[in-house]
C-alpha cells in the first residue's frame, strides 16, 4: 500500500490526558477491549490515530478508552496530516473535517461511528479504512 508520505508525520507515545475524543463509544465494545488487555502484561497494540495539529482522535476511541480507564498515562499513536485532501471522513465526505475538531475541542461529540474516515492509497487507486495506517505497537502493562 502506498500513502502519501506527506500524512504519517509520526508514531509516538502520547500523555493520554493530552487526547481529544470526538465520538461517544459503545460500552459493550469498549469493555471488550478492556478484558484484552487485562489478559496479558504485554500485547500488540494498534496505535491510536491523532490529528497533529489538535491532538484530536480521529480513529481508536474504544482503545483509548479501555486503556484510559486501566490508568495508562501514555499510549501509543500515529500522529498524522488530518487536512490532507488525501483522507476524507467517510464515503461521501459529508462531515466537515472543521466541524469534527470544532466539536471535539468543545466536547460535543457524535455518537459511536459516525465517521468512517478513508485514505486515499496511490498505489491501489481507491479508498482505505484509515486504520489500516495504524501502526502495531508492543505495549506493557
Amino acid at each position: 500500500m502506498t500513502i502519501d508520505p506527506s500524512i504519517i508525520l509520526s508514531v509516538e507515545l502520547m500523555d493520554i490526558a493530552s487526547l481529544i475524543p470526538h465520538e461517544e463509544i459503545i460500552f459493550k465494545k469498549k469493555e471488550e477491549k478492556k478484558s484484552k488487555f487485562l489478559e496479558t502484561d504485554l500485547f500488540l497494540f494498534t496505535t491510536i490515530i491523532v490529528c497533529s495539529k489538535t491532538n484530536v482522535i480521529i480513529d481508536g476511541h474504544h482503545r483509548y478508552t479501555a486503556l484510559k480507564e486501566l490508568g495508562f498515562t501514555k499510549i501509543p499513536t500515529t500522529r498524522i496530516n488530518y487536512f490532507s485532501q488525501k483522507i476524507i471522513t467517510n464515503e461521501k465526505d459529508s462531515i466537515l473535517k472543521s466541524e469534527i475538531i470544532s466539536n471535539a475541542q468543545n466536547h460535543n461529540l457524535y455518537s459511536p461511528k459516525s465517521t468512517n474516515h478513508l485514505i486515499y492509497s496511490d498505489w491501489e487507486d481507491r479508498w482505505l479504512p484509515l486504520n489500516t495506517i495504524s501502526s502495531t505497537y508492543e505495549l506493557k502493562r
